[in-house]
């Protein structure tokens, strides 16, 4: 048993044998107390507040900090109205319950003394700003939460500094698998390199009124290879394609850990924010073809807003106007961080720009460029960059990918020595179970097995700009329960001045 469970067995404990004491002193039958619910309703009536308020316990998460309102309530009751005594409610109830419930210092006061206590400016104060923290944390938490777009990964559907809405309940809010954290931040305090989150209490995946994710929804998600960090880098180079590279180097894992005192380990909800399009949900089979995208052997919608890479060749006889390429292809020369404008090497007249569908169309209307010229510059790189990185058995690159199955819960594959390669995180890693092999044959848990059945639904995430995106082309399949949100709308946009146009603008999905 976990340093966790008996933690949360021993407060519960405590928590309910303190209030059975503090029931009889309020002259309540204290077994009253042992019933979850039914203890809250005695409360609620013993305190003579109205009984919508025992009802507003049953809304999920809400619900939770409504009980912890009404156990505040009742201390009050006990004549306990500072800081610290409701702190210690919220806090440490399992020892400060059994206090006032049995001593001899401690009685029940009743309601004459709640009705008499006038609260001090500077507690008024307090109160606002205690109940403020608690909403906007339960408002991030659980309903949505503002994300920026940092990298131009999804232009230009999305483009850098795009301030976002992210909705928690459009696939139905996450329980936090740490729940004891710092308010407003994510993984790291502001100040320094402490983690902004305690591990005491760890809580198991579950989500509330969940919803599917459809295919072509933009979603926020915890990156999957976050799992370990290396502080340096961050997400920028992530952990496991620095350990290939010191391991092709005649480095090993070990070797890593004891060079370096900077890689950190994270629980999924305090891995990185990610935002990609979902282009394959579970139980579905993807490839790429030249670039294009197909699901179950069907050409994918191509979002409208996406950009690609296109060889351009003109006659000579005419170029881009600057305000063209500025106010009609969006494209700024003078920005790197943006995009490419890149007149091709050995290739007199041939250029290369990031293009939507819609400006293609405008591009190949021009008469200087020559007809049927337009052509997308694939990726050429040579197998092995992209997941599973598995040269012997999967010949992959960026634009040419697959065919390959994503997970569904409930469906089973057979393990060969082929798809291991594809699987195994997911087993091992995501579904936490232990992967051995032994003369061949592969060891679940200690069992032999030549099948495995899936716990979790899996998803395929990629950018809409996709040869300017980190995606599952390079680090694979998006567990369930990494998933944060859908991104919803569009608040405000950045760019050397607010960007208006963009503004509310809602992100739409393409099916």
């Amino acid at each position: 048993m976990s340093i966790g469970w008996i933690i949360f067995i021993v407060a519960t404990i405590g928590f309910h044998i303190g209030l059975y004491g503090m029931f009889k002193k309020a002259s309540i039958s204290g077994w009253k107390a042992l019933i979850p619910f039914y203890n809250t309703w005695e409360m609620v009536s013993k305190m003579e507040l109205k009984k919508h308020w025992f009802f507003l316990q049953l809304i999920p998460v809400v619900g939770q900090f409504i009980s912890i309102w009404i156990c505040i309530k009742f201390v009050e009751h006990f004549g306990r109205f500072s800081v610290a005594h409701h702190a210690a409610t919220v806090f440490v109830p399992f020892i400060y319950f059994p206090y006032l419930g049995f001593s001899n210092n401690e009685r029940f006061a009743g309601t004459p003394i709640v009705k008499n206590y006038v609260k001090s400016a500077t507690r008024e104060w307090i109160d606002a700003a205690v109940f403020a923290v608690v909403a906007a944390t339960i408002i991030r938490t659980f309903i949505f939460e503002a994300y920026v777009i940092p990298t131009g990964s999804m232009e230009k559907t999305l483009l850098v500094n795009d301030f976002l809405f992210v909705s928690k309940t459009s696939y139905g809010p996450r329980i936090p698998n740490t729940p004891l954290a710092f308010p407003f931040v994510h993984h790291t305090l502001p100040f320094g390199n402490s983690k902004s989150y305690l591990e005491w209490i760890k809580l198991p995946y579950d989500r509330v009124f969940e919803k599917p994710i459809h295919r072509n929804d933009v979603v926020v998600f915890n990156y999957p290879v976050g799992d370990t960090v290396i502080r340096q880098f961050q997400s920028e180079i992530n952990y496991y394609d620095y350990l290939r590279a010191y391991e092709s180097k005649g480095g090993t894992r070990q070797m890593l850990f004891d060079e370096r005192d900077d890689i950190l380990v994270r629980p999924v909800d305090k891995r990185e924010n990610f935002i990609k399009r979902c282009v394959a949900i579970s139980g579905e089979t993807l490839e790429i073809k030249n670039g294009q995208l197909f699901v179950n052997n069907e050409l994918n919608a191509v979002p409208p807003a996406s950009e690609m890479p296109y060889l351009v060749q003109l006659d000579g006889k005419g170029y881009f106007s600057e305000e063209f390429i500025q106010n009609e292809l969006n494209i700024f020369p003078d920005d790197q961080d943006q995009t490419d404008l890149l007149q091709v090497p050995d290739k007199q007249n041939t250029y290369r720009l990031n293009l939507t569908p819609e400006q293609v169309k405008k591009v190949s209307e021009m008469p200087f460029v020559i007809k049927g010229s337009i052509q997308p510059d694939l990726n050429s790189t040579i197998p092995g960059n992209t997941f599973p990185y598995d040269t012997v058995n999967f010949k992959w690159t960026e634009d040419n990918f697959g065919p390959l199955w994503v997970p569904q819960k409930g469906s089973s594959i057979e393990l060969t020595v082929k798809n291991k390669s594809l699987y195994r995180r997911v087993i091992e890693v995501y579904e936490n179970n232990t992967w051995e092999e032994k003369d061949g044959i592969v060891y679940i848990n200690g069992q032999k097995s030549e099948n495995y059945t899936f716990k979790m639904n899996y998803f395929w995430m990629m950018g809409d700009n996709r040869h300017n995106s980190q995606d599952s082309r390079f680090w694979g399949f998006v567990p369930e329960d990494h998933i944060v949100g859908k991104a919803s709308l569009i608040w405000f946009s950045w760019k050397n001045g607010p960007r208006w146009s963009r503004m509310f603008r809602p992100i739409h999905t393409s099916h």
